[in-house]
């Protein structure tokens, strides 16, 4: 946080300097071009003590009261600390030129501290205004300024929250998947232990996988398919002859999805049609890659009652995911119809 204030503060002073500098030298090529101003000596005296009282002005404006008094609607109190500041700095603008500037460069007769105080119509045109103008110019940098911290740390927030949001995500898919993956090999241990050990080995590479790839935040096409034939190779051990399955490959694009992305419908299509009955079932996957865009197909018998399509908590994190990653950028299809349960997916190649 210190960083961050250090930071903040720098720049600000960073772009104050700029715009004082840039408003002084202005005033004075302003003010010297004007025929009743005798030399430049004396614009550039009087340029200075203005300067110096338009930037207290300014920022007692803007960091006491607007942002004590405006900002929290004491809009009384603000009118009334705004006319008595400017007063009471104009009074002092013009009593440090009279007896602290003037006498340095000039023998014009000074002032007495009464009339200094009782001319307020004199003081309005030569010390209020500018002190009220530079101060306008500088509130509206300020509040500029304000907008676009406000706006980057806006965005800052939402990638953070979008950040843990997906993490947090991926951590309940990750124990979904694995929750399901043990089950079925405890149900191979049971019925056939000839092959626990292949199953093992399988479940060793998901591991791997998900410990080294999961976390990232996109992974090839390639890789996310090459897990995807893994876990169809464990699901295959139980399946025997009973499971179809079709996969069509055309990859002539490379391409990045999120991790698990592809495996979590896999497993989504084994979990609700091969495993919820006891005879033949089929299961097709498609992947497509163009230059632009990744289609990917599952499609997946189902016999009895399913559930509504695109409900349960895999679907639903798989959604919410797509949303972070792909915000407006992605199509999901899921339809079920004549015992077939089919999703087809569109994310852009990135």
């Amino acid at each position: 946080m210190s960083k961050i204030s250090n930071g903040k503060l720098r720049k600000e002073i960073n772009y104050q300097t700029g715009l004082w500098i840039a408003l002084f030298i202005f005033g004075i090529f302003r003010n010297y071009g004007e025929p009743e101003q005798p030399d430049f000596r004396e614009v550039f005296y009087y340029g200075v003590c203005h300067w110096i009282f338009q930037i207290i002005g300014a920022n007692c404006i803007y960091f006491i009261l607007i942002r004590r008094f405006f900002e929290a609607k004491k809009y009384f109190h603000f009118m009334l600390y705004l006319i008595a500041g400017m007063y009471i700095l104009s009074v002092l603008n013009r009593l440090f030129i009279v007896y602290a500037a003037e006498p340095l460069f000039s023998n014009y007769p000074q002032n007495s501290v009464f009339d200094i105080l009782t001319d307020v119509k004199y003081l309005l045109f030569h010390y209020i205004l500018p002190i009220i103008s530079g101060s306008f110019i500088f509130v509206s940098m300020m509040f500029m300024l304000r907008y676009r911290d406000e706006k980057q740390n806006a965005l800052q927030l939402q990638k953070e929250k979008s950040e843990l949001e997906l993490k947090a995500l991926k951590a309940q898919l990750n124990p979904h998947f694995l929750f399901n993956t043990l089950n079925n090999i405890y149900s191979l241990s049971i019925t056939s232990s000839d092959v626990v050990s292949k199953s093992i080995s399988r479940l060793s590479d998901i591991l791997d996988y998900i410990l080294y790839h999961g976390q990232k935040e996109m992974v090839p096409i390639t890789a996310e398919m090459k897990i995807v034939k893994d876990y169809i190779a464990l699901e295959m051990l139980r399946y025997d002859e009973r499971l179809k399955l079709e996969i069509e490959e055309k990859v002539a694009f490379p391409g990045l999805i999120p991790p698990l992305l592809y495996l979590s419908f896999v497993e989504n299509a084994f979990k609700h049609g091969a495993e919820k009955t006891s005879g033949n079932v089929t299961i097709s996957i498609s992947i497509e890659t163009h230059a632009n865009a990744s289609f990917f197909r599952i499609e997946n018998q189902f016999f009895g009652k399913h559930k509504k399509p695109g409900t349960g908590i895999g679907l639903e994190n798989i959604r919410r995911q797509l949303d972070l990653y792909y915000p407006n950028q992605y199509t999901l299809a899921i339809a079920q119809a004549d015992n077939w349960f089919k999703v087809n997916l569109m994310t852009p190649t990135t």
